[in-house]
């Protein structure tokens, strides 16, 4: 098996898409799957709703809290969204979190 290696995460370019909320892209295949190191600061929120679609997303909480609008997930949670779920992100104490498109 074939694998594709990627420079360290701390390593790729980082873009705010948000006032305190970086994304660092990660991996991409063909198809349009992807992945990506979200670090989210203290008292931070998207802006607008987070809507999956054509997918789901799958959430890893690396560090922190990270709350979707109705709960808190500390570090170490898993978090499936189904395609067409949506949620607010955000955080009260900061976060770093792994996410996953499976389908794009």
């Amino acid at each position: 098996m074939d694998f594709e290696w990627t420079t360290p995460a701390d390593d790729r370019p980082t873009r705010e898409i948000f006032p305190g909320i970086r994304l660092r892209s990660l991996w991409k295949s063909p198809a349009g799957a992807s992945a990506h190191v979200l670090e989210m600061d203290p008292g931070s929120t998207w802006q607008g709703v987070d809507v999956h679609e054509p997918g789901p997303e799958e959430v890893y909480v690396v560090d922190g809290v990270f709350n979707d609008g109705l709960r808190d997930y500390p570090a170490g949670s898993f978090i499936h969204c189904p395609a067409g779920s949506r949620h607010i992100p955000q955080t009260t104490e900061g976060c770093t979190i792994f996410v996953f498109y499976p389908e794009g």
